[in-house]
């Protein structure tokens, strides 16, 4: 087995390099005073906590996210979590494909390790259709949402808010708009609506099952026994969880 040349930068390091390079970006952008509705800067801590959230699509907020970020600073965000969830990487490898630049070995072996992908070949079909998916996904989520968020809210900031919502949903961020009324009161005022949960509840699963489920359920359909290791332990765990889940809580709830 050959060594690694020293000063050889692996690709896990490429990807800790990029998410850093993003979160101190988001950090720089989140602290300037016209991303606050009060025209105040943004401390950098607080600052470095939220773009370091969405970034990492961990749903943790030091402030609300709808009165205490302008919409240039809910844009930062919402940039933020697509990035991150999707991968600095993927979104790197997606503008060098649009600009025609060509991809060489070392770029696809980075791509390969950023979506854990099996083996470097077709990398970049793989990459084309991760993204072409989540887009269609969350086109599809933001107009589903749109039908409640419209007539809420009004054209503009119901689309805007229909956008918001399916993107951080689809990446699993748990950043929300719904905030303005009564500060981190998230989606409880659409708790009732099918509508709502359930175009929610779609987005965050197929999400979170990952690419590599999306491509064996692109080839092989619902033909199980044909899906990798991977996608086999994603799905059958996801299931036992939501399953398990749901019948804790249907039971918990039904209770006196």
């Amino acid at each position: 087995m050959h060594r690694l040349h020293r000063g050889v930068i692996r690709p896990a390091q490429i990807i800790l390099l990029g998410f850093i390079a993003l979160i101190a970006a988001g950090t720089l952008l989140l602290m300037l005073p016209f991303a606050t509705r009060s025209g105040e800067h943004t401390s950098i801590l607080d600052a470095l906590f939220t773009a370091t959230s969405a970034s990492c699509v961990t749903g943790l907020v030091m402030a609300d996210t709808v009165s205490h970020w302008t919409v240039f600073g809910q844009v930062v965000i919402l940039l933020l979590i697509q990035i991150g969830g999707m991968g600095v990487i993927t979104i790197a490898i997606f503008f060098s494909m649009l600009s025609g630049k060509k991809i060489g070995l070392k770029q696809r072996w980075v791509m390969q390790e950023s979506i854990s992908a099996p083996h470097v070949g077709g990398i970049l079909r793989q990459t084309a259709f991760i993204l072409k998916t989540a887009a269609l996904l969350e086109l599809v989520g933001a107009a589903l949402l749109s039908v409640r968020f419209i007539p809420r809210f009004g054209l503009w900031k119901g689309l805007w808010y229909s956008v918001f919502h399916s993107i951080s949903a689809f990446c699993n961020a748990g950043f929300d708009l719904m905030g303005a009324d009564m500060p981190f009161s998230s989606l409880i005022a659409f708790a009732d609506d099918p509508l709502i949960v359930l175009t929610i509840c779609t987005l965050i699963l197929s999400g979170g099952i990952g690419f590599l489920a999306w491509g064996d359920l692109r080839n092989h359909g619902l033909r199980f026994s044909r899906y990798s290791l991977q996608s086999k332990l994603v799905l059958a765990v996801s299931a036992c969880l939501l399953s398990g889940g749901f019948a804790y809580f249907l039971f918990e709830f039904s209770q006196p």
